[in-house]
Parts: C-alpha cells; sequence; structure tokens
C-alpha cells in the first residue's frame, strides 16, 4: 500500500478490531491528544475519556496508555482516571489501576541539576526523575547545542550508562536499554493482557522500538501523521484516533 492508502485504511481497519480478543495499546501526546506548546499546556477532551474508560470495559482491562510521561504526570491528565499504563519510556509500569511497577532508579540529582543549569534560557526543563527532557519548541536553540549539553553531562557521569532519545523539538536524556518496546514485550506477559494481540498506536521516533516489536508478537501498529516500517494503516491526526476509539466504544462523536 502508499501512504495515501495506509491513510484510507486506518479508521475501518482499526474500528474492525475485535475487543475481546486484542490489548489497545496507546501512546498519548500526538496520538490521543494534540501536541501542545509544552507538557504542560496540553488539553485532554472528556469525550476521549469516556471513550478510554468504556473501552477498558470491553477489553477486560486490557487497555494501557504507552507514555513518555511519568504516570504520576498520566494520572493528572485523565483524573480522576487511573489506566494501566507504561510510563516513562518503560521506567514504570501500571497494571490495572493499582502497584507501579519502578524498573529503573533515578539519574543522580547532581546530573539533572546541571542540565537544568546549563540550558539555555527558553528551554523548558522536564525532570521526571530518572531522566531529564528538553523542549525547544519555539525556542530559538539549536538541537546541536543541547545535544552537546546532554552529551557532555553524560560523558561527566561515566558510570552511568545513559542514551539520549530524540523527540518532537525535544530531547531526553534517560537511562540506556530502558525503552516502551521491552517494557511493552513484558506487559504483554501479564494479566488481562497475556493471550491478547497487541495492538499499537503511536507517532514518533520515541515509539519506534513498540512498532519493531510487535510484528513478532503477531501484533498490529498504527502511526499518527508519519509512516514507519510494517505498519497496518496510518491516522492523519489525533482527532481521528479519538473518532475511532469513539466509535469501538459505542459513543458519538463530540466537541468537548
Amino acid at each position: 500500500m502508499t501512504q495515501v492508502d495506509l491513510v484510507d485504511h486506518a479508521f475501518d481497519a482499526y474500528a474492525a478490531l475485535d475487543l475481546k480478543s486484542v490489548a489497545l495499546l496507546l501512546d498519548v501526546d500526538g496520538t490521543l491528544i494534540d501536541i501542545g506548546p509544552s507538557p504542560y499546556e496540553v488539553h485532554v477532551p472528556k469525550e476521549l475519556c469516556r471513550s478510554l474508560e468504556r473501552l477498558v470495559e470491553l477489553t477486560d482491562g486490557a487497555l494501557a496508555l504507552i507514555s513518555g510521561r511519568p504516570i504520576a504526570g498520566l494520572d493528572r491528565l485523565f483524573s480522576p482516571l487511573k489506566f494501566s499504563a507504561v510510563g516513562g519510556h518503560g521506567a514504570e509500569m501500571r497494571v490495572n489501576g493499582t502497584a507501579v511497577r519502578h524498573h529503573i532508579r533515578p539519574l543522580p540529582k547532581a546530573m539533572r541539576e546541571r542540565i537544568a543549569k546549563s540550558a539555555p534560557q527558553g528551554v523548558l526543563i522536564e525532570d521526571k526523575g530518572y531522566s531529564i527532557a528538553l523542549h525547544y519548541r519555539g525556542v530559538p536553540v539549536g538541537k546541536d547545542k543541547l545535544l552537546q549539553l546532554l552529551a557532555e553531562v553524560g560523558a561527566a557521569y561515566p558510570k552511568e550508562q545513559v542514551e539520549i532519545l530524540p523527540g518532537k523539538e525535544m530531547l531526553e536524556l534517560k537511562r540506556a536499554g530502558t525503552n516502551k518496546g521491552e517494557a511493552v514485550r513484558t506487559l504483554m506477559t501479564l494479566e488481562p493482557f497475556e493471550g491478547r494481540t497487541p495492538v499499537f498506536i503511536g507517532d514518533d521516533v520515541t515509539d519506534e522500538s513498540v512498532f519493531s516489536i510487535l510484528p513478532e508478537m503477531g501484533g498490529e501498529t498504527f502511526s499518527v501523521g508519519r509512516a514507519f516500517n510494517g505498519l497496518t494503516a496510518i491516522f492523519d491526526s489525533p482527532a481521528s484516533v479519538r473518532a475511532v476509539l469513539a466509535q469501538l466504544a459505542g459513543q458519538q462523536n463530540g466537541t468537548d
């Protein structure tokens, strides 16, 4: 299929999913909700919350948010709802709305503080503890300058195995070896996800680790706005994703 065909195919392919046999895995920023000026300036439509809540019921709990945000941040966005989730690009996990499993230890405080103090003016610092992200949307600062800063700080702490993860006008220094894909692999061994077909929607290079492993797990992959290898189909926008989720949930599209 061409990219145009993949876009045309997305709604029907996703709307035809058998909710009794699949696990719905959903990226958040750029997938469920539109990208905002900053991570703290985004809008979560009430209709989306109603759709997700209903889909948790229809899948017998096999729905999870797969995000770079910490789980506590996801809870604030979707309050009072608390979904099963992979947070921090695989750094933490919660299943069935209960315990959060922390997979990695935080980066040294001094390391994070050094990055925050050295970042150019206007760059938004998102300190997640186990990682630190620099958001430069709308800021006249070169990406190379931020890459150099993160690389230099990483080199100053040789005992800390870290890597730089790029995103949409964002760079994040995180512990090496932690990613969404490996976390999803673990998630799919746990109830109520085990034995179901994983179906993932993502939008960014930070989601490539999931896109790459799902075919070997017999899963399906959808993206938003851009092509990746092996996709089932491509949604043209987060609004289209919200619309198909509302369809699956048996709801009418709203304007909240």
